[in-house]
Parts: structure tokens; sequence; C-alpha cells
């Protein structure tokens, strides 16, 4: 059967150091291949109060490594929430900005999260669903303008559709154009199976992030979860997904001397998989 492409690793990876040093290190431990973290409060990678300026330098250093870029996993505020004219005209620039990125880079899609960092609607979970994916759908129409794609990482443990049936609800909702990214962490954390996840949204899946986890808890090193990584390989080759993988170790479990040898080690044991 057709091998999957080897991981890439997310600069999430070595968020403990700045950009220019953790990309250098991505390509020490033989990666070609990131996903450039933009997450505010998880990884100051890229400035979440993005400037032009500040685009053209991200994508200079991004550039110089040599590293190819599979996606900007960035973050526009919460998708949940309705939003007054002058704060809607914000995220519209920060959406822009991150895109501007996300082309400078080489990328192809920029990843958006399913909803605000909360459980709990802003208005109802119905009218909740709705607003993200009008969200998503908009973003999407102006990313394919700019010949990019839009994804969407769901579920996620700690936003508003956390658990895989919420994940269901919001692509039930979603434009078809946007992607999902099965993340087996959050899937695994939130009391799902990858492999199951494979299988029910055939075709849908843009893009895998690749952690382990049990339940509850996302931040474990490759092989200290419960994650069926051959499983969950072999129900996205039997499903048709020929996509791309990334480890995305923002684990907890390990030192940050530890990180790229742990990085080495996980690379290692999902390419044979």
């Amino acid at each position: 059967m057709e091998r999957l492409p080897a991981p890439g690793c997310s600069t999430i990876s070595f968020r403990h150091l700045p950009l220019p040093a953790a990309l250098a290190v991505v390509a020490d431990c033989g990666f070609a291949e990131i996903d450039l973290g933009a997450l505010p409060g998880v990884c100051d990678h890229v400035p979440y109060d993005l400037t032009d300026a500040a685009v053209r330098i991200v994508a200079g250093q991004v550039r110089a490594s040599g590293l190819a870029v599979r996606s900007v996993n960035g973050d526009v505020g919460d998708l949940n929430r309705p939003l007054a004219p002058a704060e809607a005209a914000d995220r519209a620039a920060h959406l822009r900005r991150l895109l501007d990125l996300a082309a400078a880079c080489g990328a192809r899609a920029l990843v958006l999260p399913c909803g605000a960092s909360s459980h709990e609607p802003v208005t109802s979970l119905e009218a909740d669903l709705d607003l993200v994916a009008d969200q998503l759908g908009r973003a999407a129409a102006l990313a394919a303008s700019r010949g990019l794609e839009l994804w969407c990482e769901a579920p996620h443990l700690y936003r508003l559709c956390h658990t895989v049936d919420l994940a269901g609800q919001l692509a039930d909702r979603l434009d078809p154009a946007v992607g999902l990214v099965l993340d087996t962490s959050h899937i695994v954390a939130s009391g799902g199976d990858p492999a199951a996840f494979a299988h029910r949204f055939a075709g849908r899946i843009a893009h895998v992030h690749l952690r382990d986890a049990t339940p509850g808890q996302i931040n474990l090193s490759i092989g200290n979860g419960d994650v069926d990584f051959a499983a969950t390989f072999a129900a996205l080759r039997a499903t048709g997904y020929r996509g791309h993988s990334s480890l995305e170790l923002e684990t907890r479990d390990v030192t940050d001397e530890e990180r790229p040898a742990a990085a080495v080690k996980a690379a290692a044991y999902l390419a044979a998989l």
C-alpha cells in the first residue's frame, strides 16, 4: 500500500526558542517541512499583533531556513463571538496579514481554530456553530482568492468544538472548501478514536497533527499515551488520504533540552508506520 509522506514538524514543538533558532533545530533534526506556529499563548514565533513589517520579517526568516511550509497555524480571535464593526475590521486586517504571511512563506494553507477557548457558547450552541462556520467560510473564500486553502482544527480539547460530535456538527455546517485537521491528541483526549475520525470524515481531512494523549491530557510525547498511530495511518491510507502530517510536540513530559532527540525519535517511529 502507498506510504504517506514522512512527517514534518510544527515550530510549536520548539516554542521555547526564538523562531530562527527553532527553524535551525527543525532542520538539524532532519525535517524538510514545517507548520508555522502563530497561536497566541501557545507559540510567539509570529506576533499576534501582526503588522505588515512583522509579516516581512517572519517570512524572511522562514525563507532563509530553506524549509518548506505546509501551513500557518493561526488565530484571529473567538470565531463564535459576535463583533462590533470596529472589531470586525480588526479581525479582517489580522486575517489578511496571516494570509499575506502564508503566501510569502509558500504555505499551502492557513489553519484556524473551531471557536473560542471555552466550552461555553457565547449565544447558544446552535448560533455559535453557525457563526463559526460562517466566519470560516468567509476566510476560506478570501484564502482561495490568494491561491491558498483554509483548514480548521476540530475537535480541540479546549475550544468550543471540544469533542468529535461537536466537530461533526460544525463540519455539517462548513463550506466543503474548508478542510479539517485531524489532531490525534485532541481526538483521543476528548474520548475519540483518530482511526474512526479518519473514516467518518474521509475526503474532508486536509492535514494531520501528531502528538500523543490520554483522556483529558494532550501534552504527551509520541509513545507515552493512548494514540494508536498504526491504526490511524492505516485508516488514513484506506480512506484515500494522501496529504501530509506534522509533529506538534507541545509536550510537557520532556525537558526543553530533550526536545530535539524526542522529535527525531518520534519521526523515525512514525515514518516506519
